[in-house]
């Protein structure tokens, strides 16, 4: 079971940069798998966490608002490693044609 998470250098600094409600969501989630376990919190429906396709396969995110994403990777280590926090903008979303 997953119960360790650790910020990535840049994950510090862009936390020091947003708005103050995303970076307590963010470290809601980090105590939240520190007490009951990644599985457990996954399947907690505020947080979307869900696996990324393409160039992110590997990766997962959580919503942390409607507006922003936080990007983690679950190391061989077994410890969750958030490496970014991004903002999501419809406008950067491809239409299907």
């Amino acid at each position: 079971m997953i119960t360790s998470v650790v910020l990535a250098p840049r994950v510090k600094r862009q936390l020091r940069k947003l708005p103050l409600r995303i970076a307590k969501k963010l470290r809601s989630w980090v105590l939240a798998v520190e007490e009951e376990g990644l599985e457990n919190v996954r399947k907690l429906p505020g947080y979307h966490d869900e696996s990324l396709r393409g160039q992110r396969k590997g990766q997962r995110s959580i919503r942390l608002s409607l507006h922003y994403r936080a990007i983690y990777e679950i190391r061989a280590s077994g410890k969750v490693e958030f490496v970014s926090v991004e903002e999501v903008n419809k406008h950067d979303y491809k239409t299907k044609s």
